[in-house]
């Protein structure tokens, strides 16, 4: 009790640092700069930021979210990514415990939290998270494969490594296919009907096929149908609310897809997606 209990701590504790480097990368990545060098500084005064203030979510409390050299405002977006990254780990360490399904649901978290968040900011969902983060839940599909699904009744794989792959390869293509498909039709109706926004971007598809090579096909579709709903329905509050034009308002459909994905993910974890 007592390991599982310091696993977990430590598995929160990993989780705010990589929420502090997923916030680097959403902040340099949507100015195309290097997540690597520079060392963290203040974008305002340009002075290298300390260790000591650049502990996650404890610095920005104790600095009263202002830099400590030119006291520009330091925005919350820092310590909500920390603390929901940190909050994931370790709920997906306390519900899947320390192997390889634990691993595979933190990597899960912290991708989809950092595409989530770079696409409400800035419209972007760069390729290396959502096809590095394909290719590392194939990976996974074979140590810690999504649910078996319709694709594993089908095949009828005795191999759990070739069943994993299967559900994980078929659901990521399948589901990446459909969501281009879907955007490819609606880019059509728009040039007919004279629209300069399209509903789906580029990188869209590829986030999706990511998501379903950890969720299964089961999970995606699912993830699909609670994003679309709350799309269409936040997203035209949203918009009118902001005094936006329905029709013309690019939404960042990857955040909802993203908070879609994590929902799932925790139905997942508590069995409600295991067949009757």
């Amino acid at each position: 009790m007592e390991y599982q209990i310091l696993v977990e701590v430590l598995a929160a504790v990993f989780g705010l640092l990589l929420g502090s480097f997923a916030n680097v990368c959403i902040t340099r990545m949507a100015a195309d700069e290097s997540v690597v060098s520079p060392r963290s500084h203040c974008r305002e005064c340009g002075h290298m930021i300390a260790w000591y203030d650049n502990v996650p979510v404890l610095s920005f409390v104790l600095l009263r979210a202002r830099c400590r050299y030119c006291h520009t405002a330091i925005g919350w977006r820092y310590p909500m990514v920390e603390a929901l990254t940190g909050v994931w780990f370790w709920a997906a360490v306390h519900w899947n415990g320390a192997g390889w399904a634990g691993a595979k649901w933190c990597v899960f978290g912290f991708i989809l939290v950092a595409l989530s968040t770079m696409d409400l900011e800035t419209r972007i969902l760069p390729d290396e998270f959502t096809l590095g983060g394909w290719l590392a839940g194939l990976a996974f599909a074979a140590v810690a494969p999504p649910r078996a699904g319709i694709v594993s009744l089908l095949l009828d794989l005795h191999s759990p490594i070739m069943a994993g792959l299967a559900e994980a390869g078929i659901a990521s293509v399948s589901a990446a296919l459909l969501l281009w498909f879907i955007g490819w039709f609606y880019k059509r109706l728009n040039r007919l009907w004279k629209r300069e926004i399209d509903p789906l971007g580029d990188g869209d598809p590829r986030m999706l096929g990511m998501m379903a090579a950890f969720l299964g096909l089961e999970g995606t579709i699912l993830t699909l149908i609670v994003a679309g709903v709350a799309g269409s329905v936040l997203g035209v509050v949203w918009t009118v609310w902001n005094r936006k034009k329905v029709l013309s308002y690019e939404l960042p459909f990857g955040t909802f897809l993203g908070a879609a994905g994590l929902l799932v993910a925790v139905i997942d974890w508590l069995g409600w997606l295991r067949p009757a």
